[in-house]
């Protein structure tokens, strides 16, 4: 049968409704770190989407960086967090949670004074957005290596919690630039013990955090989400092609529920590289509409097909894709922060029916 966005697929432990997935998107509407009924009804809205995958949720309170993220490692966090799995699964998706440990992609205002850890001692060169304005990025603490078991272990005691809030997995965010990709990389990983250098050392903290969520919920619910070869967040890679092969390598024959790649022209085949040795559901995101999604499915590149700021507009994504119908327009000063308005408020077709009669 020929694959489209609109066949079920099953992803490790889960069946989706179709082929279609919400990418992680930073909104910063949580306050004091805790999923509420607006985060609830923003996710439930687009759960028509096969896979809804969460913004960036930090495992500890020592991975926080951002302004208004959430969190998953408290009680009350939990009670948020089922919220929004019920809405979710009302409209039929399923919901993993991206935890995100930020690393040195942080700033005391948002630790309560304490020092960002990174891999090494190496800002991010740029700012950061605090409550109060722009900041420098500060100088990371490098993690000795006897703490960095215990900032994994994170990791997975975040994966049993997301299970608990009766979420349906979790992806490990290794890329972008936060701390598994600040060890991946070239320039912020300076380390010369076993968790720098090599490819294979610098490889191992991103599958150490793997291992422990895979341990904690088995990994036919834990997906993977790299980008080797960007720059965000100030990240460079000598050789972006031989880390995602040997990333592809390591989580080959594990039972994972995807490997997720952020889109991005990086000089090489990313695509192709997962395809090829990864055995598991391979997703894909970047600028996709319904026609060239089709072509990268049919074609074997992709399993799933993840879409960003058009999902984010759209509630209901997966119906104009399906019928062609013309998709709301992005309002960009709304992206990040704020209340319902650029969140919860694009209007559905059928509300855009509603109000012409």
């Amino acid at each position: 049968m020929t694959k489209t966005l609109f066949t079920p697929i099953r992803i490790g432990d889960v069946t989706l409704q179709n082929r279609i997935a919400m990418a992680p998107m930073t909104r910063n509407r949580s306050p004091g770190a805790v999923p509420n009924d607006l985060n609830a009804l923003y996710y439930g809205q687009r759960g028509t989407a096969g896979l809804v995958i969460t913004e960036g949720v930090t495992p500890d309170a020592g991975g926080r960086g951002y302004i208004d993220i959430p969190g998953l490692y408290d009680a009350a966090q939990v009670a948020g967090w089922r919220k929004v799995a019920g809405a979710v699964h009302a409209k039929g998706g399923k919901v993993f949670v991206q935890l995100m440990h930020t690393g040195r992609i942080s700033h005391p205002d948002f630790l309560d004074g304490g020092t960002p850890v990174a891999p090494s001692a190496v800002a991010a060169r740029g700012d950061i957005f605090t409550k109060t304005g722009p900041k420098p990025m500060p100088v990371p603490r490098a993690l000795d290596a006897s703490e960095i078991p215990a900032v994994i272990a994170t990791y997975g005691r975040a994966a049993t919690l997301a299970v608990e809030a009766g979420l349906d997995g979790v992806e490990i965010h290794g890329a972008n630039g936060y701390l598994p990709s600040q060890f991946l990389s070239t320039n912020a990983n300076l380390r010369t013990d076993e968790w720098g250098g090599s490819v294979e050392n610098r490889v191992r903290f991103l599958l150490g955090a793997v291992r422990a969520a895979a341990e904690a919920i088995g990994p036919g619910r834990v997906g993977v989400r790299v980008s080797p070869g960007s720059t965000f967040n100030d990240i460079a890679d000598t050789d972006p092609e031989a880390t995602l092969t040997a990333i592809a390598n390591a989580l080959r024959g594990q039972g994972l529920a995807y490997l997720h790649l952020v889109g991005g022209a990086y000089g090489y085949d990313a695509a192709g590289i997962a395809r090829r040795i990864f055995d598991g559901p391979v997703i894909l995101n970047g600028g996709y509409d319904a026609a060239r999604s089709e072509a990268d499915l049919a074609a074997g590149r992709a399993d799933l097909i993840a879409f960003g700021s058009s999902f984010l507009a759209n509630p209901d994504l997966p119906e104009r894709l399906r019928t062609g119908a013309a998709l709301n327009a992005p309002d960009a000063t709304t992206f990040y922060g704020g209340d319902a308005r650029g969140y919860t408020d694009y209007p559905t077709l059928a509300e855009v029916d509603a109000a012409a009669e």
